[in-house]
């Protein structure tokens, strides 16, 4: 079949690869144009735009794929199927429609679970144990359409979204090209959604990720993973000795109990350097301070010169 794809994230280079390995004709790629990034906040392309232009597929770079232009654009390449994945602009009913075979979108969590941007941070912040790939024809409404496949896949007791984000895009590539041949071939079965059982995984904001140290301490080690690499859980350090403050995003830490016979108040390192909750402790043991390199918690220690008493107190916004 006849293939175009919109995409920007890198959770989609997995099933690019497999689809320009596949009898399918990829033909054509739309993607988000390049945004600001880094510390000069230079423009830089979409992964999706630096594969396309290292594989040689022709792609362009647009701010509105709903534009009468653009979708006129598509429609002279006679696209039997459109492929979404992560592409970040909503698609309208005229392009859904466009391609006699549909449009389909792969999705990273157990639909109707986790409709949404961020599916992958949620189900770790949220306890879930297990979550997957769903393939979905697209629909007005956001991540509702009909499944045709699903593949689960549990979520490791330690395993970052990071971790989790590349896992789930290697199961996705082999389960787009079957979904693929199902509908070449007549043979896909579209199984509607139960509506009622839809739960959401909003856009992270950077805010999401500041962490409260009287939440109990299993929600805030999830929370640490459910968070890494993006937008990191963070906190402020306050050394009791020097008083000075200083930013850090918590990359790993252990649920550990305590009795706390201090009554210390939630935030504080106790006797043992684990930092008290509003349950049970935290012991650290990687942290990022800001402007730094990511670390063994005992090298923050000694460069810190921590001591019981030190403090990490959330983040005001």
């Amino acid at each position: 079949m006849k293939i175009i794809y919109l995409g920007s994230g890198e959770f989609g280079l997995e099933c690019l690869n497999a689809l320009a390995c596949s009898s399918h004709r990829l033909q054509f790629i739309l993607t988000q144009p390049p945004h600001p990034a880094g510390r000069g906040r230079k423009p830089t392309p979409t992964p999706v735009a630096h594969w396309a232009d290292s594989s040689s597929i022709p792609f362009i770079e647009i701010d509105d794929v709903n534009s009468p232009p653009t979708i006129e654009k598509i429609a002279d390449y006679q696209p039997d199927l459109i492929v979404v994945i992560a592409f970040g602009q909503k698609i309208g009913n005229e392009l859904i429609k466009l391609p006699p075979k549909g449009s389909i979108n792969v999705h990273a969590s157990l639909l109707p679970k986790y409709r949404g941007a961020a599916p992958i941070n949620w189900a770790i912040i949220n306890g879930e144990k297990q979550t997957g790939i769903s393939i979905i024809a697209l629909a007005e409404i956001m991540d509702a359409g009909n499944i045709l496949a699903q593949s689960k896949t549990d979520i490791g007791a330690d395993e970052t979204a990071g971790r989790l984000h590349d896992r789930l895009a290697q199961i996705a590539a082999p389960l787009l090209l079957k979904t693929i041949d199902d509908i070449a071939d007549g043979t896909a079965v579209y199984t509607g959604q139960e509506h009622s059982r839809a739960t959401l995984a909003p856009k992270l904001k950077k805010s999401d990720g500041f962490l409260d140290f009287n939440e109990p301490a299993e929600l805030l080690q999830r929370k640490m993973r459910g968070f890494w690499p993006w937008p990191g859980a963070s906190a402020m350090y306050l050394s009791k000795k020097t008083e000075k403050s200083l930013r850090v995003t918590i990359a790993m830490a252990e649920v550990v109990e305590t009795s706390n016979p201090a009554h210390l108040p939630s935030g504080t390192l106790d006797e043992s350097l684990n930092v008290i909750c509003g349950q049970r402790a935290l012991k650290i043991t990687k942290i990022k301070p800001t402007g730094s390199h990511l670390m063994q918690f005992k090298d923050f220690v000694n460069g810190q010169h921590t001591q019981p008493g030190d403090l990490f107190m959330k983040i005001e916004t």
